[in-house]
C-alpha cells in the first residue's frame, strides 16, 4: 500500500488518495464523557412516597441525563419518577459540623411527640 503523507493524502485502507490535512479528528471517548457533567439520580418507586438517590451518571445536558437515568435505573418498571440534579448544584451540610449545625433544634423539646398523647384510633403513628 502507498502512502502520501508528504503532500498531505493517505491510500491507507485501499480507498485511494485521502485528504488528511484540514480534517476534523473526533475526540476520543474517554475525553468525551471526562468533560460531560455528573447527575445524581433520584427515584419514586411504585409504592414509594419520596425520592430516594439511587445513583450517579455522567450526561451532555438535562435531557440526556434524564434519558440515561431512565434507562440504567428503571429497567424493571419499578419507578414513577425521576430527578436529575446536577451534581455541582447540591450542596450539603458537612458530617464533621453535625452538632453545631444542628443545635439550635436541641433546645426545643416541644417538638418532640413525647410530651403528646397519641389516642388508640389514630392510624399509622
Amino acid at each position: 500500500m502507498t502512502e502520501f503523507t508528504a503532500s498531505g493524502f493517505t491510500a491507507e485502507g485501499g480507498h485511494g488518495a485521502v485528504p488528511t490535512d484540514g480534517v476534523p479528528v473526533e475526540p476520543k471517548r474517554e475525553a468525551v464523557k471526562a468533560d460531560w457533567p455528573l447527575y445524581e439520580v433520584f427515584l419514586r418507586g411504585k409504592r414509594g412516597l419520596n425520592h430516594v438517590h439511587v445513583g450517579s451518571l455522567h450526561a451532555a445536558d438535562d435531557t440526556m441525563a434524564l434519558r440515561h437515568a431512565r434507562d440504567v435505573y428503571t429497567r424493571r418498571n419499578e419507578g414513577v419518577s425521576i430527578w436529575v440534579v446536577p451534581s455541582n448544584s447540591i450542596v450539603a451540610s458537612s458530617p464533621s459540623e453535625k452538632d453545631p449545625f444542628f443545635a439550635p433544634s436541641g433546645d426545643k423539646v416541644y417538638r418532640h411527640p413525647t410530651f403528646y398523647e397519641i389516642p388508640d384510633n389514630v392510624p399509622h403513628m
